[in-house]
């Protein structure tokens, strides 16, 4: 997707605010602890490059989805270690090994593909992962892992790390996260030998079960300034806003009572009303339920009406503004605020997926 900058929505991101964030999640974690920054999805829609170069000098790595997100680091001039969180490809396995890529091992069957392929891996750094309950991907029998181990000896890879995933970190109810947390903990006491980085802590997990993460941790909401639980968990410290969402008044005019706006005539209005075209839609990520939510203009809450459309949406002004006036639509605007979190309230998500959903159309300004 091409990034619109003949044209005025933006997006901006504060790299002091993640950095500031980092810092407030590892300052409580024993000293030993590690940190990968997790900067898949485009660091969350923040921007994977700026962001791991302005982390480079606080973190020991970052995490990824899939190779092509790490060749972009690499390509950028970023040497820290790379994890992919993903399992990838086993013919695209020559390319992690060139680039110093560590990949994910999840099952027996992907590792003897990967031995017949027949290709000279030696070297290859993985991450064993188990699954303890997310039901995605990893081990899940020991007698399983135990052949890999063998197996991952015999073509000489590099045993780098073994983690897990936990699902409800985030949750009120513990009792699930410890279930997971015991069979972590029991899978890593039958290990021969344990490898550099044991890793089972996300964000959720730094935050509020500080007291049970190992050696490394691998953070990605909390970095931009999101509660990874939404509203459910009250953060034990404060988190800066890192990105804010902006365009300008591209048309403005007034029209009658009686006056339909937008596909499928969805809205009328009642009176007399001025109303405002701002050129962004649903194909940057601005959902069209987002349809009655409000925008911020001279710092004053003015109501998105109409459907959003793919280029555009409208709204309802108080008063006639000039063309080229501010208009925000996630930030600060004098003594008021519209955040992630409350677009994620409004359509009924969560916030990774109201940041992650912003598209590449939109130009990020790092600052």
């Amino acid at each position: 997707m091409i990034e619109s900058d003949h044209r005025p929505s933006y997006i901006e991101v504060q790299l002091d605010a993640i950095a500031a964030n980092l810092e407030q999640v590892i300052e409580p974690l024993p000293r030993k602890t590690q940190a990968f920054a997790v900067i898949k999805a485009n660091a969350y829609g923040h921007g994977a490059v700026a962001v791991a170069r302005r982390l480079a000098s606080q973190v020991a790595g970052f995490c990824v989805s899939n190779l092509d997100e790490a060749f972009e680091l690499r390509q950028a001039g970023i040497e820290h270690p790379i994890l992919i969180l993903g399992v990838i490809p086993v013919d695209d396995l020559h390319l992690a090994l060139k680039l110093n890529i560590s990949v994910t091992l999840a099952s027996l069957e992907w590792l003897e593909l990967v031995k017949v392929s027949g290709q000279d891996l030696a070297g290859l750094a993985v991450h064993v992962k188990l699954d303890t309950g997310m039901g995605r991907i990893g081990f899940r029998d020991w007698s399983e892992l135990e052949k890999v181990l063998d197996l991952m000896s015999e073509m000489d890879l590099e045993f780098e790390g073994i983690f897990t995933h936990f699902a409800t970190a985030d949750e009120e109810d513990a009792h699930y996260f410890h279930e997971q947390l015991t069979r972590f903990k029991e899978w890593l006491d039958r290990l021969p030998k344990l490898p550099r980085w044991i890793h089972a802590s996300n964000s959720a997990t730094s935050i509020w079960h500080a007291d049970t993460v190992f050696n490394m941790v691998r953070l990605g909401d909390v970095l931009y300034g999101l509660n990874p639980s939404g509203r459910t968990l009250d953060l034990p410290f404060k988190l800066q806003p890192a990105l804010g969402l902006y365009s300008e008044l591209v048309h403005v005019k007034q029209v009658e009572a009686g006056t339909f706006l937008g596909y499928g005539s969805t809205y009328q209005s009642s009176e007399i009303e001025w109303i405002g075209t701002i050129p962004v839609g649903y194909a940057d990520g601005v959902v069209r339920r987002l349809q009655g939510f409000h925008v911020l203009v001279d710092g004053q809450y003015c109501e998105i009406i109409g459907r959003i459309s793919m280029d555009q949406m409208t709204i309802r002004l108080p008063k006639s503004y000039q063309v080229g006036t501010k208009v925000t639509l996630i930030g600060r605007e004098e003594d008021k605020e519209i955040t992630v979190q409350e677009w994620a309230d409004y359509v009924g998500t969560i916030n990774y997926e109201i940041v992650c959903l912003l598209t590449d159309r939109l130009p990020r300004k790092h600052q």
